[in-house]
């Protein structure tokens, strides 16, 4: 079947189905809209299958052209990847870039400076906390924080920055939980937990072997630090903080730092990327470039 598809095709499909207009798609790809909507119903006679409907007002995608979107996209974008190594295998960092990374300043700051030092790259950058299975691989790089035990994944993982934690509270929950704040009565304590980030609800604590899981008893979720702290102040219950983003509460006496029996595994922020014996040169560049040694600032 392959040998009965062009890429023109297939790269008109997927400009349409992007744009949802031939017009858009045309103008993107820099071709005419006769060109553009031939190339679609070559490919609908070839697979033999109606891939858009197409009405006056809008323009939608069937079950089997999001199908065969979803289905080619990563090998699309894998052939360019490659094509694009093998046109410049000099050390020169160019083409398209893409990560999804959380949305934090010093991040940005950090990819900033290195799109300044390459004016040739091509940046598509998306932010998020929770990237699902099958999002990961419409990207070069992904950015992810993880407490523990690294899953398995076809994914290469790096350490880029670690970040001790701690379990905070309010002076007032404090004194009112005092007699029952032990390791043993974790579960059944009022906890802020993440939605969905970090694994959820099980709270991750450092063992000699293996991390030890606790899940606890949690009726405020979020995904982010900054209200998990706030929370904690008013005296909603203890959360999981980096340190060095709590510390300034911790010494105006407005969080307390709890020591439990075990401690809390370490806020760990890694970069994964594909397993390639080559990764591409700009995904190379840009994990040489990270540089948080003299981070100490808060995450918020």
């Amino acid at each position: 079947m392959i040998e009965k598809i062009e890429l023109s095709w297939l790269l008109s499909f997927h400009t349409v189905f992007e744009e949802r207009s031939f017009k858009l798609a045309s103008e993107k790809l820099g071709q005419p809209s006769s060109t553009v909507s031939r190339h679609i119903i070559q490919l609908e006679e070839t697979l033999n299958v109606r891939l858009l409907e197409r009405t006056t007002r809008r323009m939608s995608p069937t079950e089997a052209g999001q199908t065969l979107y979803e289905q080619s996209l990563p090998l699309l974008r894998s052939l360019d990847d490659q094509l694009e190594a093998i046109s410049d295998q000099s050390d020169k960092v160019s083409g398209h870039l893409r990560i999804l990374m959380p949305d934090l300043p010093f991040i940005a700051q950090q990819i900033a400076s290195f799109c300044a030092l390459y004016p040739k790259l091509k940046l598509s950058c998306e932010t998020g906390l929770v990237p699902h299975q099958g999002l990961l691989d419409g990207f070069d790089l992904v950015m992810q924080f993880g407490r523990g035990e690294l899953m398995d994944s076809d994914w290469v993982a790096k350490e880029l920055i670690r970040w001790p934690s701690v379990i905070v509270a309010s002076p007032e929950f404090v004194e009112r939980h005092h007699s029952h704040l032990s390791f043993q009565n974790l579960p059944s304590l009022p906890c802020i937990t993440t939605l969905s980030a970090l694994q959820g609800s099980p709270w991750i604590f450092k063992d000699s072997r293996h991390s030890t899981k606790v899940h606890v008893t949690s009726q405020y979720r979020a995904n982010s630090a900054n209200m998990a702290k706030e929370a904690a102040i008013a005296g909603l219950g203890m959360a999981i903080l980096a340190e060095p983003s709590c510390q300034k509460e911790i010494h105006q006496g407005t969080l307390v730092a709890i020591e439990l029996e075990k401690t809390p595994e370490d806020l760990v922020l890694y970069a994964y990327s594909g397993k390639l014996k080559y990764s591409p040169q700009k995904v190379t560049a840009l994990l040489d470039h990270f540089n948080f040694s003299d981070l100490f600032n808060e995450l918020d």
